[in-house]
């Protein structure tokens, strides 16, 4: 079961590329549910956070399980590249710019990882695995929250 969530649901096995497609994979979901949390109506504010919190927490979970027998942040865990696209789209109207704009975002952050990001990639465990893509999700929501309040999206 560990195995299957931390490679969200097999994408990690692709070899080059797997965080990319398991993060565009995260946007189409996304826009197919229009987990939109802009709206404090209950239902659709609580789920999205739900949503996020659960697939984090199963994830530093799974992450550390699989650790044991991959190796420190495997290629094949993508389960943190879910959470942090999720992170990114959180209190979002979801149009197809805002999601390719966060997806760009995210991806760029979770890359090049700056401003303490990589720190955070050293912690032990599925800590580790989790917590630099949680970090990279918050910037990419906070840029995305300004480009919106500027209507820019």
């Amino acid at each position: 079961m560990h195995k299957l969530i931390a490679t969200g649901l097999g994408i990690g096995y692709i070899r080059k590329g797997g965080g990319t497609v398991a993060s565009v994979g995260c946007c189409a979901v996304w826009y197919i549910a229009q987990l939109d949390a802009t709206h404090p109506d209950g239902f659709s504010f609580f789920f999205p956070v739900l949503i996020t919190l659960v697939l984090t927490a199963v994830g530093i979970w799974s992450a550390n399980v699989v650790e044991e027998q991959w190796g420190k942040d495997n290629y094949r865990v993508v389960i943190d590249e879910i959470a942090g696209m999720c992170i990114s789209l959180l209190f979002m109207p979801i149009t197809v710019k805002s999601l390719l704009a966060g997806l760009f975002l995210f991806r760029l952050f979770d890359i090049v990882k700056p401003f303490g990001i990589r720190k955070l990639e050293k912690l032990n465990g599925g800590w580790g695995v989790m917590l630099d893509d949680v970090l990279a999700g918050i910037y990419a929501n906070v840029l995305l929250q300004a480009a919106w309040l500027a209507g820019l999206l």
